[in-house]
């Protein structure tokens, strides 16, 4: 494995604000590294500077000769007229090599960049963030990278770009760093992770393996850490009472032990800070009239004008009924009418035909994908009151700055304008303005979005517990299937006729698609076969194929395939009940068993 980077003792900082220090670590050809970490730790910081957009404050960092590193931004940025092969052409360092150029082509083919709706002389800016997020890719690739840096490449792609994305990953010739916070692409694609947290002595965490074994490593090391806090916190009082009976240090042994309670208390300090656990306070306040019925939909149709103006239907004939407890998880492809479903229940968008009822003064909490809510420009504190230094919560006067404490807000940040927050800072107050507002149902649009692995557990646990129903749309998978207890796809079935379905999780939604597609394939392949030819007049048919007899082992397979199904299907069912288990949330080995079973 060839050494691509190498850093040693890594420092940054932000004004009087340390980042992270003694960041030590290497990239091999091969890696397949996911980094995660929890917001404002500096991944993305560390992506900045490995891809020379920032420097450090001190530390060493060192590149292979002739090492080229390409960066997917968070939210990649295009000139307002650029069309798909000018942002891709603009990545060419010679645009007289051929072989640059012909590379350019090849992308466009690879990454399916030349569809009826989405070609290589569409406006970027005009597309959906998916597809900016795939133009942004192939504008990378075109640089030929030994590594390439991905900042949260999963945000804005629907769940199938995701599929496609892993498997992209998964076979890429050049070794990868991933920002990402859904486990289940980690698990996927990681062969490395690099967990930077102040918790570890040195600030990062080096595991190598897949994301299940990172947590069995990291329980183990946290726990370490707790019992070790521990043991020195009672040696240093057996230290300290001996210092408080007056002990002289008339002696070497006496003056040893003096320091070395000195160095104890230094420790346990540095052990108290690292393990000191801050955990996000979530608590949605349910109305107090919660109905039977909170939404009916009653034969709904909606459509949309397609690329060419024509009109295009997003769904037809929709029926269903929303409740208290309802978990309802919306799945689909970009711009597949997800968002306009969630506005036509909502009365935020008329439909074309159809009724859509109502339960009397309903209240919605709304978490928008863009967080319009927040004003950039105000302060934080500002963006939960106008005015006065109290907000109400479940009827009682909270002091607004001890509210933000829950949201794990520094002091220093509550005078800060939002848009100097990080995109997981920004989901939380978001989240914060909610909670202020008794709710019967809870729209959430990629809420996953930015937030860390300890953000999303805690939301994760509050959402169960919320009386109220709950309509989600995210594209982590894990998080969805935690969640939701129906699915409902938007999917094309063979005619290409748009068409909803209803699954129960997200896995059974996974099986039903592969099964889907492999059958779309096959005849595919099989109306590309040509007909054979006709018997001519005079000459006899061509004998028909006799058809091959099953033998005993593939009789009795066949025979026992449906009760092999459904004993599958019963297993996967508890699977899934043991996963999201509170009990077993916190145990990382037997998380990791469960993992393995399922995948």
């Amino acid at each position: 494995m060839a050494i691509l980077v190498s850093a040693h003792r890594l420092e940054k900082a932000f004004a009087s604000r340390m980042i992270f220090r003694s960041l030590t670590f290497g990239v091999e050809s091969g890696d397949r590294i996911g980094l995660i970490g929890p917001n404002g730790a500096g991944k993305s910081t560390l992506m900045k500077i490995l891809a020379g957009q920032s420097d450090v404050d001190g530390g060493d960092l060192s590149f292979g000769r002739g090492i080229r590193v390409a960066y997917l931004a968070q939210d990649p940025q295009f000139n307002d007229t650029e069309t798909v092969r000018e942002a891709l052409y603009a990545a060419v360092e010679d645009p007289y090599d051929p072989d640059q150029l012909s590379r350019i082509d090849t992308l466009i083919s690879k990454l399916d960049l030349n569809r009826p709706d989405v070609n290589e002389d569409s406006v970027v800016k005009s597309l959906s963030g998916g597809w900016k997020k795939r133009v942004a890719l192939a504008r990378e690739l075109v640089r030929n990278p030994d590594l390439l840096l991905l900042d949260e490449p999963t945000n804005h792609l629907d769940v199938e770009a995701i599929h496609w994305l892993e498997e992209f990953l998964s076979t890429a010739p050049f070794a990868t760093m991933t920002v990402t916070h859904d486990r289940l692409f980690l698990q996927r694609v990681a062969n490395r992770i690099f967990d930077l947290d102040p918790r570890y002595p040195e600030g990062l965490l080096v595991v190598k393996g897949e994301y299940v074994e990172y947590l069995t490593v990291r329980d183990e090391l946290l726990r370490g850490q707790e019992r070790r806090e521990v043991v020195l916190k009672n040696t240093l009082r057996r230290e300290t009472e001996w210092l408080r009976r007056g002990a002289k240090a008339r002696t070497t042994k006496q003056t040893a032990r003096i320091k070395r309670a000195g160095a104890l208390d230094e420790e346990v300090e540095d052990l108290e800070t690292r393990n000191a656990k801050k955990r996000l306070q979530l608590d949605f306040q349910e109305s107090a009239r919660n109905p039977h019925k909170l939404i009916e939909a009653i034969g709904l149709k909606k459509t949309f004008p397609g690329p060419n103006g024509e009109p295009r239907t997003l769904f037809e004939d929709l029926n269903f009924i929303i409740t208290p407890k309802t978990r309802l998880g919306l799945l689909g492809p970009n711009g597949a009418g997800k968002s306009t479903l969630i506005r036509c229940l909502l009365g935020m968008e008329p439909t074309d035909a159809g009724q859509v009822k109502r339960a009397e003064k309903l209240s919605v909490g709304y978490f928008e994908q863009h967080r319009e809510t927040l004003d950039p420009k105000k302060t934080v504190l500002k963006n939960i009151l106008d005015e006065g230094d109290y907000v109400e919560f479940r009827g009682q006067p909270v002091f607004a700055r001890s509210y933000l404490d829950r949201f794990l807000f520094r002091t220093e940040q509550h005078d800060m304008p939002v848009e100097k927050l990080s995109g997981g800072e920004k989901a939380r107050l978001r989240v914060a303005q909610m909670m202020l507002k008794p709710s019967n149902i809870l729209v959430l649009d990629e809420p996953t979005n930015d937030l860390d692995l300890a953000t999303m557990a805690v939301l994760e646990e509050t959402l169960a517990e919320f009386n109220g129903a709950v309509i989600l749309v995210t594209h982590d998978r894990y998080f969805l299937d935690q969640v939701s207890n129906r699915i409902l796809a938007f999917e094309v079935d063979e005619h290409g006729d748009p068409e909803l379905l209803e699954f129960a999780a997200f896995s059974q939604w996974e099986e039903w698609k592969d099964a889907h597609e492999a059958k779309l394939k096959a005849a595919a392949r099989q109306a590309k076969k040509p007909k054979p030819a006709a018997a001519t007049p005079g000459q006899p048919a061509a004998p028909a194929k006799k058809k091959r007899k099953l033998n005993f082992n593939e009789q009795r397979e066949l025979d026992t395939m449906e009760a092999t199904i459904q004993g599958a299907e019963q297993r996967l069912a508890h699977l899934q009940t043991e996963a999201s288990n509170p009990a077993n949330l916190s145990k990382a080995s037997k998380l990791s068993e469960i993992f393995a079973e399922i995948t």
